[in-house]
C-alpha cells in the first residue's frame, strides 16, 4: 500500500549558486559519498531528499544526511535511510522505497513513493 507520495524540482543553476555561496551547504544536505558526485546528480539528489519528506508528511526534524541515494550496478536509484528518516519512516509503516531522477533543461527533478507492505 502506498504510504505517500513525493515530488520536487530543483532550478540547477540556482541551484549551483547556492553551493558556491555557501559551501557548507554540501556537508548539511549530503553524505560523504554524495558530495563527490558532479552538481546536476546532485541536485537530482538534493529534489529526491525534497520529495522523500514530502512522501513522509513533512515531518519535522529530519537530518538530509540520514538519507542517501546510491546507484544500483544497472543505473537504477536506490534509497537508503537511517536515523531520523528511519524512525519517521517506521513510525508511518514505511518498508520500501520507489525513486525516480531526472534532469534536462537546467531543472533536475526526483519522485519518492513510500510503501508500506
Amino acid at each position: 500500500m502506498i504510504v505517500g507520495v513525493g515530488i520536487d524540482v530543483v532550478d540547477v543553476a540556482r541551484f549551483t549558486a547556492s553551493l558556491e555561496r555557501t559551501p557548507r551547504m554540501r556537508e548539511r544536505l549530503f553524505t560523504e559519498v554524495e558530495r563527490e558526485l558532479p552538481v546536476l546528480s546532485l541536485a537530482a539528489r538534493f529534489a529526491a531528499k525534497e520529495a522523500l519528506a514530502k512522501a513522509l508528511g513533512a515531518p519535522r526534524g529530519l537530518r538530509w544526511t540520514d538519507a542517501e541515494i546510491r546507484r544500483e550496478p544497472d543505473g537504477r536509484p536506490t534509497l537508503h535511510v537511517i536515523g531520523t528518516v528511519a524512525a519517521a519512516a517506521q513510525a508511518r509503516g514505511v518498508t520500501s522505497w520507489h525513486v525516480s531522477l531526472s534532469h534536462d533543461g537546467g531543472v533536475a527533478t526526483a519522485v519518492v513513493i513510500a510503501e508500506s507492505s
